[in-house]
């Protein structure tokens, strides 16, 4: 989409690329936009003047990033912590092309961002001219909507047309839950001197009126957009992880609160699905509790057929994805607002109206929970008290750190509710497998919408930023994979505390049936072991650090960490090899005690 262009008169041409940045992103903060990741450059000269004199004269929150694709992960974080847009300024160029990996991120699982670029004028395009390349087209398949502003520059833009551009960036952004681009040709000259700009900022006034105008609250659907189910059948939830704004959380966990306690149906619950505390019917170690095989796996295929209620994404467990394929067809997805195909199984009949929306239409009919799903709810909670005994004896709370025994004693030792976040790959598997206890009990946060390891530790610098206190639980190849984001840290200073599980490599390719001729050759082609000291790595960037030898070691270094009130990275060093191999005997001595418990369970 192109936005017309009108004249600026009695301005300089600099002063006039000024006004312009400051009338879109004051209209930007006055439709809610609170903070802004900026990145260096001199093309976007004007928007980090304008960003700058915001900050000092109108309250906007600035943060700086000399990274963009560190700033585009720390602006997620911000934004999946708040619910609100976050937007990230760049200067022309491969600047825009950094974007890409947090747009996909950011589209994959739907949280609004704001990229706004620097470009040059048309004149300049496909003519060799320096730092020019076709950046419009970047970030466009992954973003709910592409503008940019007359090739001939921003300064010709009056403020009803800017008020227009900011208005409609916001509603796609907010409305869609998505990233937004906008790409922004400036013409030169393009920095105004420090008189012009002092004469600028002497005449300008704020925006008046009340800003951050509240999205239309949708209208309540009607009972015949929603699809139902059998209440008097059996039936099972399975939470994937949480996507959606902030806002409109609390009302998802109302629903899901009321819809557990009245159907009395096992919960199937992922660590990212923000499920409230004390949920009825939550099991925890179901993914522990479902074998890797088929034929259909115990707790045992009810008659009639089990019915499944899906919430969101599917959770990062191929032993569910057997289990509900076995299952069949006939399940039903419930996305928050998402309306793309979220069911790569092809089971699934899909409603997009929200769990609050769907259970609004549904919930009138509801009959009484009978015995099946009582029966069904107790079944798999005698199941998992015999995972959790299993679990006891192989995985003590003191001795060597091995990382299915770290993840069982870590949530024993935070503090209540202290928000986590988990690294993709190995720590988001192993805190589902081995710290399912704590499901419910604190928000977890992740990559899952691409599932990539790109900007963890940025992110993470983001979400405590807006949290607060934060535990980051990273492996050594997703911290070092973003070690720019500790720049982000230690500049910013939030609570973010980072155990960093070092193993020498990528942990998660051992777990895979990866055929390699030696064990050099799978370190050379998939685990890729670093010689970097993360320590010092930390320490160079002013990050306080402590390295820990056994699981004795944690409650002393984790207390430290915390109240530390600023970044700090905790080290500890486990065994790849041998931890893959203990994963493997821990779900065969858990499936052992099940059948076992079965048997004698069928004897009596």
């Amino acid at each position: 989409t192109r936005i017309a262009s009108a004249p600026t008169t009695g301005l300089s041409h600099a002063t006039a690329n000024l006004r312009a940045a400051v009338s879109l992103l004051a209209h930007l903060q006055h439709r809610g936009l609170q903070q802004i990741v900026l990145c260096p450059g001199s093309r976007s000269a004007p928007l980090a003047l304008a960003a700058g004199g915001l900050a000092r004269h109108a309250g906007l929150t600035l943060v700086t990033a000399i990274d963009e694709r560190s700033a585009g992960f720390h602006a997620l974080g911000l934004a999946l912590a708040s619910g609100r847009a976050i937007a990230v300024i760049t200067t022309s160029g491969t600047a825009v092309a950094n974007l890409l990996p947090a747009a996909v991120e950011a589209d994959r699982s739907c949280i609004p961002l704001v990229l706004i670029t620097a470009d040059r004028p048309t004149r300049l395009k496909d003519c060799g001219a320096n730092q020019t390349v076709n950046q419009e087209h970047f970030l466009g398949p992954v973003c709910r909507a592409f503008l940019s502003t007359p090739g001939d520059g921003l300064h010709l833009q009056d403020d009803v047309q800017l008020q227009t551009l900011a208005s409609t960036l916001w509603e796609r952004a907010m409305g869609s839950a998505g990233p937004v681009h906008l790409n922004v040709p400036f013409e030169e000259p393009l920095h105004p001197s420090e008189a012009e700009q002092e004469a600028f900022w002497a005449a300008w006034q704020p925006l008046s009126g009340v800003g951050g105008k509240r999205r239309t609250p949708e209208p309540l659907p009607t009972p015949s957009d929603a699809p139902v189910l059998d209440w008097s059948r059996p039936g099972v939830v399975v939470a994937g992880p949480w996507r959606g704004l902030a806002a409109d959380l609390p009302a998802y966990q109302r629903a899901l609160q009321e819809l557990a306690l009245t159907t009395g149906w096992p919960v199937l619950v992922d660590p990212l699905a923000a499920a409230p505390q004390d949920l009825p019917g939550m099991i925890r170690h179901w993914d522990l509790m479902l074998p890797a095989g088929l034929p259909i796996p115990e707790p045992p295929r009810p008659e009639p057929p089990l019915q499944v209620l899906r919430l969101g994404p599917l959770p990062a467990s191929r032993r569910l994805e057997a289990w509900l394929r076995a299952l069949g067809p006939g399940q039903l997805l419930i996305s928050e607002g998402d309306c793309r195909g979220l069911d790569p199984l092809g089971l699934a009949d899909q409603c997009s109206l929200g769990l609050s929306g769907w259970w609004h239409c549904v919930s009138p009919q509801q009959v009484c929970s009978g015995e099946c799903p009582s029966a069904l709810l107790t079944a798999w909670r005698a199941l998992e008290a015999v995972v959790e005994r299993a679990l006891a004896q192989p995985l003590p709370q003191a001795g060597p750190v091995s990382e299915p025994a770290l993840m069982r004693r870590l949530p024993r030792l935070l503090p209540p509710a202290l928000p986590v976040m988990l690294a993709a790959s190995s720590p988001v598997r192993d805190w589902q497998a081995f710290a399912a206890a704590d499901s419910g009990q604190r928000r977890c946060f992740s990559f899952r919408g691409a599932s990539g390891i790109d900007g963890t530790l940025s992110l993470a610098v983001g979400l405590s930023r807006e949290l607060g206190p934060l535990l980051l639980l990273t492996g050594d190849l997703a911290l070092l994979h973003d070690s720019n984001g500790w720049l982000l840290a230690s500049a910013s200073a939030p609570p973010l505390l980072v155990l960093l599980i070092d193993n020498g490599g990528g942990g998660i390719f051992g777990q895979l049936p990866i055929p390699t001729g030696s064990a050099a050759e799978f370190d050379h082609l998939f685990a890729m072991p670093q010689a970097v000291d993360p320590l010092a790595l930390a320490r160079a960037h002013g990050v306080p650090t402590r390295q820990l030898a056994c699981l004795e070691d944690l409650p002393h270094a984790l207390e430290w960490g915390l109240d530390q009130r600023r970044p700090v990275l905790l080290r500890v060093c486990t065994n790849r090899i041998a931890d893959a191999a203990l994963r493997q005997t821990l779900r065969r001595q858990v499936q052992q005690a099940l059948c076992g418990d079965q048997g004698s369970t069928k004897e009596d």
